[in-house]
């Protein structure tokens, strides 16, 4: 098979999140087939949905891989319930979120995978981080440019919606 990029949404609430994040860029790197090209820093952001519930710590991770997307997700879903993760309430706290946004310009529509993503350019937390570590000119699978899709969440947010951690 040959290799594919597939950028990865990292998320956590729960049990320390910086260490939650910290330890899942690590974990990624060791995933069978795979190596990290490049993470993005840190964000912290407001949930989504239910707001009684911690600030998330954000990131963005690609990756080099031979999986199909469908073994990637497994392996990131085995990866979350590693680090306890709890599927309770739908957007509700968890120790570990690893999303699958985009393989190469793969589109699937399988029951347990959409790709691309079908929420992430709605959301800078996923948006921001990606335009870091993306190609200067990298498209989007909608056809927009990821650079002018980060000028524009980012002029929409709000003081504390979304804010870089300091290395």
């Amino acid at each position: 098979m040959s290799e594919s990029l597939a950028w990865i949404g990292i998320g956590s609430n729960l049990d320390s999140p910086h260490e939650q994040v910290q330890c899942a860029l690590e974990e990624l790197d060791r995933l069978p087939l795979t190596q990290r090209v490049a993470a993005s820093r840190r964000y912290i952001s407001r949930p989504v949905g239910p707001q009684d519930q911690p600030d998330f710590v954000n990131a963005v991770a690609v990756l080099r891989t031979r999986l199909t997307p469908l073994a990637l997700l497994d392996q990131l879903q085995a990866l979350e319930q590693r680090h306890r993760r709890v599927r309770k309430q739908h957007w509700g706290p968890r120790t570990l979120d690893l999303d699958l946004l985009m393989v190469d310009d793969q589109h699937c529509s399988h029951p347990r995978l959409l790709l691309p993503h079908p929420e992430m350019t709605k959301r800078a937390f996923v948006i921001l981080p990606l335009a870091e570590i993306a190609p200067e000119d990298f498209t989007l699978p909608d056809g927009r440019q990821l650079a002018t899709l980060a000028e524009q969440l980012a002029m929409e947010l709000a003081d504390d919606d979304l804010r870089p951690v300091s290395a």
